[in-house]
């Protein structure tokens, strides 16, 4: 009897065992996430971006109802946070704030050895943000109309948070409009950029909004003009750059949760739903609203499609403009 009873004893403890060890993985799974979120922002502390990046991990926490880690990995013109982000495990771990230069400009520009377009999952779109044109206290100029001027008369010096990146292209696109020639100085992202701004060793930035509103605030930094099409509700005395006498000139940026190819439906739609709930939060949207941001409500296939007309978008500009990489 217990011979008996010692085997059968035996015989459960090894089924419940080979029972656990089939179950956990799926429990591994289900779990999603089990450990901290890595969400990389390929600019300096400081910028927009970055900006942006920390109103929604700090809300995106909650909606996963895990820790989400901000972590930036500036250099190479963003292209070094898109790298790190297309070379990590496809677990859902990893994830990237991708916005219009590193996303679909910089393919045009540079030998990447990550093609975000092939080697990046899109997740969600976030938002779409203003611009805004600001000079430093060197330079001498009060409408955007005078710095037009200023700049056919001279050459003047932009900063920007680096190639390709929306302050870039912003300026970029302004040069072309008003039909004047700057000399570009990039930096590793915005903040860096208006540090050099403020100490007068740049004439302007055309900036997002989230990285200069500050000092714009304090009268440090003067803002001449946002370039959406409609003025900004935290600077209603600032015209838009088509109002203060630039037709068709509008420029913005943008940014998406992206993150490495491979990974399962199951977490990409995880992270969607999040996302959603995240963009639903009421002091997430003033937050953004202050930031000069829109929420957005693209999914990942409205998301890819709109990536894909971007990129061939600035491929055009590109192409046009000949950009070369300083």
């Amino acid at each position: 009897m217990p011979m008996k009873f010692t085997r059968r004893v035996a015989l459960a403890l090894c089924g419940a065992a080979m029972t656990m060890s089939v179950a956990a993985p799926v429990m591994a799974q289900d779990a999603y996430p089990s450990k901290p979120i890595t969400l990389v922002v390929s600019y300096a502390a400081g910028g927009g971006t970055d900006a942006i990046a920390r109103v929604f991990a700090a809300r995106l926490e909650k909606a996963l109802g895990g820790r989400v880690i901000v972590e930036n990995r500036p250099g190479a013109a963003a292209n070094l946070g898109t790298e790190v982000a297309a070379a990590a495990d496809p677990d859902g771990y990893t994830l990237l704030i991708g916005n219009q230069g590193p996303m679909v400009v910089n393919p045009h520009i540079f030998k990447l050895k990550a093609d975000p377009g092939t080697d990046l999952d899109p997740i969600a779109m976030i938002a779409d943000a203003s611009l805004v044109v600001v000079v430093g206290p060197s330079l001498k100029v009060n409408t955007l109309g005078e710095l037009v001027e200023a700049a056919k008369s001279g050459e003047l010096v932009y900063g920007s948070a680096g190639n390709a990146s929306a302050s870039h292209l912003g300026a970029l696109l302004l040069g072309q409009t008003a039909g004047i020639k700057v000399r570009h100085v990039p930096y590793k992202g915005a903040g860096p950029a208006v540090n050099d701004l403020v100490g007068g060793h740049i004439d302007f930035m055309v900036t997002t909004i989230p990285s200069a509103i500050g000092l714009i605030e304090s009268g440090t930094l003067k803002a001449l003009a946002v370039t959406g099409d409609k003025r900004f509700a935290s600077l209603p005395d600032v015209p838009t750059a088509i109002e203060a006498g630039v037709p068709g000139y509008t420029a913005s940026a943008w940014y998406g949760l992206v993150g490495p190819k491979g990974m399962s439906a199951d977490v990409k739609s995880k992270l969607e739903a999040a996302t959603t709930e995240t963009l639903s939060d009421a002091d997430v949207l003033d937050k953004l609203k202050n930031d000069g941001a829109v929420p957005s409500s693209m999914g990942p296939q409205a998301f890819a499609d709109f990536m894909a007309k971007e990129r061939a978008r600035w491929g055009d500009v590109v192409k046009a403009a000949d950009i070369k990489v300083e």
